[in-house]
């Protein structure tokens, strides 16, 4: 019987070995796992910053430029603005010159025709 009870002693001592190993590999499966989680949390949070400054970067460039750009076709507008009142002047004031360049030439073209005596007009059978 003592070898029996040696077995049974070794067996049950191997299986409170086992199961505490068991729990060993468990929490030491747990807390590598949590810091897996973790480790790969923070490396993801480091690749966002990380992405994030860089587009950050390229874009404030392309920002820039486009900013630039609209301020040079504001410029651009305002300069086509006043150039479009400009012309529209212009055409004014050579709309009211044409009519008072023909007003000119009527007021004239009666005068003359008072000067000028008639002459008869000879019909075309009289020649």
């Amino acid at each position: 019987m003592s070898v029996i009870k040696t077995l049974g002693d070794i067996t049950r001592a191997a299986q409170t070995q086992s199961g505490f190993e068991g729990e060993i590999r468990e929490f030491i499966r747990r807390d590598v796992s949590f810091r897996h989680v973790a480790r790969t949390q923070e490396s993801s949070d480091d690749a966002v910053e990380n992405v994030s400054q860089l587009i950050d970067r390229v874009s404030s460039s392309s920002v820039a430029e486009i900013d630039r750009v609209m301020l040079e076709l504001r410029g651009v507008r305002d300069m086509l603005r006043s150039e479009g009142e400009r012309v529209q002047r212009t055409i004014s004031d050579y709309a009211a010159l044409n009519h008072t360049a023909r007003t000119s030439m009527q007021i004239i073209s009666e005068g003359l025709a008072r000067w000028r005596p008639e002459t008869p007009r000879v019909s075309q059978e009289a020649r």
